[in-house]
C-alpha cells in the first residue's frame, strides 16, 4: 500500500470558532441563487450547494494520493479518502476553493491551471435531520512523480496522513467496499475519475496515430497563389507588415481561446519532432488552433497527459536534493464554453447577479465585444487560518478592456500597422491601417470599422476584434482574425447587384411589416482572393464575411460583404461536387454547379444585413437580437442568412434581376451544401443552423430521401418551405423571444438518421470535409523579410 506521512506541523485551531461558514445557496439544477446561509442551515433545510474535491496523480507511478481523515471528522474518521476536499465558502468561486483547500490541508501551493475539472458529482444525500444536496466539482492535479513526503505540511485538524496508492488498487478496493477507504460506488458516476485516468494513460499509440491522420485527412491541403499583379510599389512594401500584423492576430486568439493555450502551443511545437506521434498532435492542433476538433463537436482530441510539463520549486515545503513539483498544465476535457473570456468557474448567474450591480455604463461595457470578465486573484496565505469563511469582496469579477488584456501583442501589431500605413500609396488604405492602429491602442473600434467599410484598394486588409462564435456563454465577446487578400476588380463589379437590392429585399420580407426597417444602407461588396489569413480561422475556412457586427454601425451604414471567391472555388471542386455525387440523385446533379453555389453565397452574406438587429421588445426596452438570444444567437443568425438567402433569390428571379435557369440549380446546389456544412458539427453555429434547416426543409417535404439513400429537391415544395422557415426566424428575431429560438433550435438543429447516415457514406469514400489553405505567396514574403 505504500508508505505514509503523519502530521509534522503544530497549525493553530482556527480562532473565529464562533462565526460558522457560509455557503452559497444553489438551484436545483446548480446556479447560484444569490443568497447564502451558515452551513449548519444548509444541510437542515437540504439546500444545492457546491463543494470540491481534489485529487493528485502521479503519472510515472500511475498512483492517486490519498489522506486519512483527522479524528474530528466523524462518522468517517481515521478512514483513506480524497487527496483533498471542502465546501466552497460563500462568494468564493470553485478553482479559488480548490487552491485554498489543496494548500490548508495539504502545504501545496498551486496555480489555477495545474487543476483539470473532470466532471461534476451531484450528492443526493439524508441521514435525518442532515440533508446533503451537494455539487461537487471534482479536479484532478497531474504531476509527474510522487511528491516526496517531506514536502507536505498537514493540517492536523483535517488530516491525520497521506500515502500514495496504485489506482487499480484503490478502485479495487472501494469496489469490494474495504472499510479502510471512505465509501465510493466506483460504477456509478464518481468512476468516471478512473475512467478518465485508465483510458488516458492505457490508449495504444499506434491507433491513436492513425485516428489522428485520419482526423487530419478530413482537410485537403490547397495552396493559394492569387496574383500580386495591379499592387503599386508602396502597398507591396506595405504588404510586409500587414502580414506581419495579422500574424499577431494568432497569437492573440490562443490566448483567447483558453487560458493555457500559448503554453500547449509552444508545448506542442517544441516537441513535434520527437516522434510520429507528437508531429500528427502539432498537425491536427495547427488546424483547430486548441486541443478541441472543430469537426467533432469540440471532442478534446489530447488530454492533460500531452500537455506542458511546469516546475513549481517552491510549491510546496522545500526537501533537500528534490528541485520541486513538476506538473502537467491541465485543460478541460469539455471545451469552457466561456472560452478565456470570463473565469472558467463562472456561471451565468453569478455574471447576471455581478452585472445587475454596475452601472449602465459598465453593464454595457461587460456585454460588450471587446472586453474580458476578469475574478481578483486569492491570496491564498490570507485565508489560510480563516477556516474557510469565504472573506472575500463579493465584487469579486471585474471588466478588462482588450487593449489592457493584450496589450502587449496588441502594441506589436499597432507598430506594424502604422509602419505599413506610412509605406502604403493608397489614400483608403492608409486610412484604414492608421484607424486600426489607433482602435487597437483606444478600444474604440467604430471608426476603425468605418474606413473598413469605405476601402477602396487592390490590396483587401480586415483585421481585428469581429466574430462571437467562441463566446459560448452569451455570444458577446469578439475574436481576433485577419484576412488580407487581392481585390477581384472583375467579379467586384459583377456582385453589385445584390448590395443595391438590399432595402427591396427587406421591404418584401416575409415577416410582419411592423418589424421591417425603413434605412436598410446598400452593402458594399468586395470578391477578393485569399492570400493570408490568421487569427479566429481555425478548423472550417469561411468562403465570405459580413461585417462589422456592431449595431451601431449596421444601423447607420448597414455592413460590407468580402467574397473569398478562390476559398469557394476550392470547396466547390474539392468538396460540394464529391458530396453531390453520392447524396443527390442522379437525375438531378446536372442542376450542381458553380455559379448557384457561389451565387447563394453572396445572397448568404447580403441577409447578415437585413432583417431585426435592433428591435423593441413587448416591454417597451430597445434592444438587440444578439443580446437577447445570446448564446443561441450565432447559430440562428447563421440560419437566417442561410435561408433568407435562398429566399432572397428566388425573390430575384422574380423580379427578372437573376436568370431563371438559376432556379433549379439553387436549390439543389442547397440541398449538396447542406451535408458540406452540417459536417462542421452541431457545436459550430454553421453546422447547427444548416441541420436546423434541412430538418425542417425535409419534414416539410421539400427535400425527398430515396431508398438508396440519396436527396432530391421536390420543387414544387420547396419555396413554401423555405418562406415559411424565413418568417419563423424572423419572427423570433424580432420578438428577441428565446424561449422559441431554444425550442426551434431542440426541434430541428439535431443530428437525424437520414443525417447520419449520408455523413457516413461520405466518410466512406472520404470526401473531405473542408480544406487548409497553404499560403505560398504570403509564406514567401515572410521568409524574405525574417
Amino acid at each position: 500500500m505504500g508508505d505514509q506521512i503523519s502530521p509534522t506541523s503544530n497549525m493553530a485551531e482556527p480562532q473565529q470558532q464562533h462565526y460558522e461558514e457560509h455557503l452559497d445557496v444553489l438551484t436545483r439544477t446548480g446556479e447560484k441563487t444569490g443568497i447564502s446561509k451558515p452551513r449548519g442551515q444548509v444541510h437542515r433545510d437540504g439546500d444545492y450547494h457546491r463543494a470540491v474535491h481534489v485529487w493528485i496523480y502521479s503519472e510515472s507511478t500511475a498512483e492517486l494520493l490519498v489522506q486519512r481523515r483527522a479524528g474530528c471528522k466523524d462518522p468517517l474518521l481515521g478512514k483513506w479518502d480524497i487527496s483533498s476536499a471542502g465546501h466552497v465558502s460563500a462568494g468564493e468561486s470553485s478553482l479559488s476553493s480548490a487552491r485554498r483547500e489543496l494548500e490548508e490541508e495539504l502545504g501545496i501551493r498551486l496555480p489555477n491551471d495545474a487543476f483539470e475539472l473532470l466532471f461534476v458529482f451531484v450528492q443526493e444525500l439524508k441521514d435525518g435531520t442532515f440533508i446533503n444536496n451537494e455539487y461537487d466539482d471534482v479536479y484532478l492535479v497531474t504531476t509527474l512523480e510522487p511528491i516526496p513526503f517531506e514536502a507536505f505540511t498537514l493540517q492536523e485538524s483535517a488530516v491525520s496522513a497521506v500515502r500514495y496508492i496504485p489506482i487499480d488498487e484503490y478502485k479495487s478496493a472501494l469496489a469490494r467496499r474495504d472499510e479502510q477507504y471512505v465509501p465510493c460506488e466506483v460504477d456509478g458516476q464518481y468512476g468516471q475519475l478512473f475512467t478518465i485516468i485508465e483510458e488516458r494513460y492505457k490508449e495504444n499509440i499506434e491507433s491513436r496515430s492513425l485516428s489522428l491522420q485520419k482526423q487530419i485527412n478530413r482537410y485537403a491541403a490547397i495552396h493559394l497563389e492569387p496574383e500580386l499583379m495591379g499592387l503599386s510599389e508602396g502597398d507591396k512594401e506595405a504588404l510586409v507588415y500587414i502580414l506581419k500584423a495579422s500574424m499577431v492576430m494568432d497569437d492573440i486568439f490562443y490566448e483567447q481561446t483558453w487560458d493555457s493555450n500559448p503554453a500547449l502551443k509552444d508545448w506542442l511545437k517544441e516537441n513535434s519532432t520527437a516522434s510520429s506521434a507528437s508531429r500528427l498532435k502539432w498537425l491536427y492542433y495547427s488546424i483547430n488552433k486548441s486541443p478541441w476538433s472543430s469537426l467533432d463537436e469540440n471532442k478534446a482530441f489530447l488530454t492533460t497527459a500531452d500537455s506542458a510539463v511546469k516546475l513549481l520549486p517552491d510549491a510546496t515545503r522545500p526537501v533537500s536534493g528534490w528541485k520541486g513539483l513538476e506538473y502537467k498544465a491541465a485543460f478541460p476535457v469539455i471545451k469552457p464554453p466561456g472560452a478565456n473570456f470570463y473565469p472558467p468557474d463562472m456561471d451565468k448567474k453569478e455574471f447576471e447577479l455581478w452585472k445587475n450591480s454596475l452601472s449602465d455604463a459598465e453593464q454595457k461595457e461587460a456585454i460588450g465585444f471587446f472586453s474580458v470578465i476578469r475574478r481578483h486573484d486569492v491570496d491564498l496565505s490570507s485565508l489560510s487560518n480563516t477556516n474557510g469563511l469565504g472573506l472575500k469582496d463579493p465584487d469579486d469579477l471585474f471588466l478588462v478592456p482588450f487593449s489592457v488584456e493584450y496589450e502587449s501583442s496588441l502594441k506589436k501589431t499597432s507598430e506594424h500597422l502604422l509602419k505599413a500605413s506610412e509605406l502604403s500609396d493608397t489614400s483608403s488604405l492608409k486610412l484604414l491601417l492608421k484607424a486600426k492602429a489607433d482602435a487597437f491602442m483606444s478600444n474604440d473600434y467604430y471608426e476603425s470599422d468605418i474606413a473598413w467599410m469605405e476601402l477602396d484598394s487592390k490590396l483587401d486588409v480586415t483585421i481585428g476584434p469581429y466574430e462571437t462564435y467562441e463566446d459560448a456563454l452569451f455570444g458577446y465577446k469578439a475574436t481576433f482574425e485577419a484576412f488580407v487578400g487581392i481585390r477581384d476588380d472583375t467579379a467586384t463589379s459583377q456582385v453589385k447587384l445584390f448590395g443595391d437590392q438590399l432595402q427591396h429585399l427587406e421591404r418584401n420580407l416575409p415577416v410582419d411589416d411592423c418589424y421591417k426597417s425603413d434605412s436598410v444602407s446598400a452593402a458594399p461588396i468586395r470578391v477578393i482572393r485569399l492570400l493570408f489569413n490568421a487569427g479566429d480561422v481555425k478548423g472550417p475556412q469561411t468562403v465570405a464575411f459580413n461585417l462589422p457586427n456592431d449595431e451601431r454601425i449596421v444601423n447607420q451604414r448597414g455592413t460590407c460583404m468580402v467574397l473569398l471567391k478562390n476559398v469557394s472555388e476550392a470547396k466547390f471542386k474539392h468538396i460540394l461536387q464529391p458530396i453531390a455525387e453520392v447524396c443527390i440523385k442522379d437525375e438531378q446533379i446536372q442542376y450542381i454547379d458553380f455559379d448557384s453555389f457561389y451565387t447563394h453565397t453572396i445572397c448568404h452574406e447580403c441577409c447578415h444585413g437585413i432583417g431585426p438587429h435592433t428591435i423593441v421588445l413587448p416591454d417597451g426596452r430597445q434592444s438587440t437580437v444578439r443580446l437577447e438570444l445570446q448564446e443561441l444567437h450565432s447559430a440562428l443568425e447563421e440560419a437566417k442568412a442561410d435561408i433568407v438567402g435562398l429566399w432572397a433569390l428566388k425573390y430575384l428571379i422574380d423580379q427578372g434581376l437573376l436568370p431563371k435557369s438559376l432556379l433549379k440549380s439553387m436549390y439543389v446546389s442547397f440541398l449538396a451544401g447542406c451535408f458540406r456544412s452540417i459536417r462542421f458539427g452541431l457545436e459550430e453555429a454553421h453546422g447547427k443552423g444548416q441541420a436546423l434547416q434541412f430538418n425542417w426543409l425535409r419534414e416539410k417535404g421539400a427535400f425527398v430521401l430515396h431508398s438508396d439513400g440519396t436527396f432530391s429537391v421536390d420543387f414544387t415544395k420547396v419555396e413554401e418551405a423555405v418562406e415559411g422557415l424565413s418568417r419563423e426566424i424572423l419572427t423570433i428575431q424580432a420578438k428577441g423571444d428565446k424561449v422559441s429560438a431554444e425550442l426551434l433550435l431542440k426541434r430541428y438543429a439535431s443530428m437525424t438518421q437520414p443525417l447520419k447516415d449520408a455523413l457516413e457514406k461520405l466518410e466512406n469514400v472520404q470526401v473531405p470535409v473542408d480544406i487548409a489553405p497553404v499560403f505560398t505567396v504570403a509564406n514567401s514574403i515572410l521568409q524574405k523579410t525574417a
